[in-house]
């Protein structure tokens, strides 16, 4: 979807239309923007900057808290336009989803022809742009689908890959983000074709695991399928602070309302893990985590609060001020087969 959250706003409020609409909080606020619609856009406004930032550079623009139960709504909708064409549906969040056409439910005959018809059910129905790519794998539709916006509608062929892959800047890659690309181009690798020049060898022992996967979609090449059930990876919640604070009860007080948001999220998906990840943002927005594996489940509230008091003491921050604190629960299991194990370990043979 093209600027959604900004996008709804308009949508339903007419005096937003062709202004600069920031979806996130008080401009005088230390929250985030959510997104930035397209006339915010035009001031270099972009999703994860802070709200002051943001009025800094366009003091005219409307700032609005976002709707998440609108926007869910929206979302809900769309979803019901795409299973017209398809039950192969891999949502990745409210505003985006692959869709696997192979079956083609409404016999159209063409994938391009199938974008087109959900682009203008979408536009017609919802009074909203989307915008497509085609291709023959996952990593290419993504890209494809960030060309042209908004409305736009791309569409990569087999013959038209290779040339696509090598043109395109690193910083265009679905998956590598700022760090990654200043590496990159540091190292002179400024598009495909010249990360394209390194071996398999070369690029994980520059970066790791990842470097197998640049190796394998720089040439295009994406066998990963469409999952119409994806698997819920990590469950986490994250809060800025009203100020900048090293005081422990500020911080404390921030980690047990956290910790609470967490444990519901793992009530409502039915949840509980094994990894607990504690985010500490600093006034100079320097970002490190700590984390714990346990071999029990976790998913309470107190329990999650007492892990992030802990691990947020063993981070040893000394005087630094902390801007942003965030938990993060992962690695999930079967509850049936995880408490048999948890049973299991009670059992002591002497």
């Amino acid at each position: 979807m093209d600027a959604f959250y900004a996008s709804v706003e308009q949508r339903d409020f007419p005096e937003y239309r062709g202004k600069p609409i920031v979806v996130g909080g008080k401009p005088d606020s230390r929250g985030v923007v959510a997104t930035a619609s397209y006339e915010a856009r035009q001031y270099g406004i972009k999703s994860a900057m802070s709200c002051s930032k943001a009025y800094q550079l366009c003091p005219t623009a409307i700032f609005v808290y976002p709707r998440f139960d609108a926007y869910s709504a929206v979302s809900k909708a769309i979803r019901e336009i795409f299973s017209r064409y398809t039950d192969i549906i891999e949502p990745l969040s409210l505003d985006e989803a692959y869709l696997d056409v192979t079956e083609d439910k409404l016999g159209i005959g063409s994938a391009i022809d199938i974008a087109k018809s959900i682009k203008d059910a979408i536009k017609n129905e919802l009074n909203l742009t989307a915008s497509a790519g085609v291709s023959v794998n996952k990593f290419v539709a993504k890209v494809a689908s960030d060309m042209n916006k908004p409305d736009g509608l791309t569409f990569i062929g087999p013959s038209k890959i290779k040339a696509f892959m090598e043109k395109l800047p690193v910083e265009k890659f679905f998956g590598v983000g700022k760090v990654t690309a200043a590496k990159m181009k540091a190292m002179q690798i400024n598009n495909g074709a010249d990360l394209k020049n390194l071996t398999e060898a070369q690029l994980i022992a520059q970066f790791g695991k990842s470097g197998k996967f640049y190796y394998k979609i720089v040439r295009g090449n994406d066998d990963r399928p469409v999952r119409a059930n994806r698997e819920t990876k990590s469950v986490g919640a994250e809060d800025t602070l009203s100020e900048d604070t090293n005081e422990d009860a500020v911080m404390h007080d921030l980690l047990r309302q956290i910790s609470e948001t967490v444990a519901k999220r793992l009530e409502k998906h039915q949840l509980k893990g094994k990894t607990v990840t504690l985010k500490i943002k600093f006034e100079d927005f320097k970002l490190i985590t700590r984390s714990r594996s346990f071999p029990v489940s976790m998913y309470q509230a107190e329990a999650i609060y007492n892990e992030a008091i802990n691990l947020l003491n063993e981070a040893n921050i000394g005087f630094a001020k902390v801007r942003l604190l965030g938990i993060t629960l992962s690695r999930f299991y079967d509850d049936v087969a995880d408490e048999k194990l948890e049973n299991n370990q009670l059992e002591f043979d002497f």
